[in-house]
């Protein structure tokens, strides 16, 4: 069954003249009897990069054609199996077909209404073109490079510590852990028998490598004051109980290559290039907006300059 996000999105897709709002047959449609269903063109050769996944009167729809109406369907219907929204798809194209064949038979590809909005079709996709090469032409390997200079400036290595931790309610409790381990107990064997952190506990009290920000201030402040193999020798209070500490090891995060972070470069680039293409493109044109009703804007009042203030007078000694 095709579910109801998917019907939904068909539906809305047609109600925008991508598809007819026909009801939709979830299942396949079961043939008509074979003494009035016409002969079956020949299938489409199964080697095509692209085959003919339906006829209508002759006209064929490829399966390039379903899969760039799927790519316009909501991004959960996107993630579904092709071969389980395929039929229903399908069956949108043909009924699209079907209707832009009537209306053409009419005679309404001339009509005033349709024209402007092929225009308008067209403007956006000559639009998307035109953005698209100057994106291109301008995310140059010197530009990539210069923002990825800029990105490891912004975003500066940070220092990381690997902590263990042993979580208990009670102050005394973390004491008597303390007392415990001074006395040479093992430190991950409490921590599995004794944390209140049932994750941590699990991997003897391994927290893993963590910066500063990521943990509650009390903590992150004695974990990093900490040095590498040292064990906290009062306990640490947070909302969560009194812990008991262990630096494991102490790093500088690795810093991402260019390849880790070309993609939100690239995305940052390109909006900006966008803004300079649309800025360069108004400042070399002659534009001129007008109020609702198609009035001329009001004139902006020159602001009135304010009086400057007397400097003040130097003070007379006294006498």
């Amino acid at each position: 069954m095709v579910n109801r996000a998917f019907r939904t999105a068909l539906l809305s897709m047609a109600a925008c003249g991508l598809a007819l709002t026909a009801p939709l047959s979830v299942q396949a449609q079961s043939p008509a009897p074979a003494a009035s269903t016409p002969a079956p063109a020949a299938a489409p050769a199964a080697t095509s990069a692209d085959p003919v996944v339906a006829r209508v009167n002759g006209e064929d729809i490829h399966r390039s054609d379903v899969q760039r109406m799927v790519s316009q369907l909501p991004p959960q219907v996107q993630q579904m199996p092709l071969e389980m929204i395929f039929p229903a798809v399908v069956e949108q194209l043909v009924n699209s077909k079907l209707v832009a064949a009537a209306g053409y038979k009419a005679n309404l590809a001339g009509t005033p209404e349709v024209k402007e909005e092929i225009k308008r079709a067209e403007e956006r996709a000559v639009q998307r073109a035109y953005i698209q090469k100057e994106v291109a032409a301008r995310i140059t390997p010197a530009k990539l490079d210069e923002a990825y200079k800029e990105f490891l400036k912004q975003n500066p290595p940070q220092e990381e510590v690997k902590a263990s931790h042993i979580l208990v309610e009670k102050e005394d409790e973390a004491k008597a852990v303390i007392a415990e381990l001074n006395k040479g107990g093992d430190f991950a064997k409490i921590a599995k028998e004794k944390s209140k952190d049932p994750v941590a506990a699990a991997q003897g009290g391994d927290l893993g490598y963590f910066s500063k920000d990521t943990m509650v201030e009390p903590f992150a402040n004695a974990a990093f004051a900490m040095n590498k193999g040292e064990i906290s020798k009062t306990p640490v209070q947070t909302q969560f109980g009194w812990h008991v500490i262990k630096v494991e090891d102490k790093r500088t995060q690795p810093q991402p290559t260019l390849d880790e972070v070309k993609p939100q470069l690239e995305q940052q680039l390109s909006k900006d290039i966008v803004t300079a293409v649309v800025d360069d493109l108004r400042n070399a044109a002659k534009v001129e907006t007008f109020q609702i009703d198609g009035s001329p804007l009001p004139k902006e009042e020159p602001k009135a300059e304010q009086p400057k203030a007397d400097a003040p007078k130097a003070e007379q000694p006294k006498k």
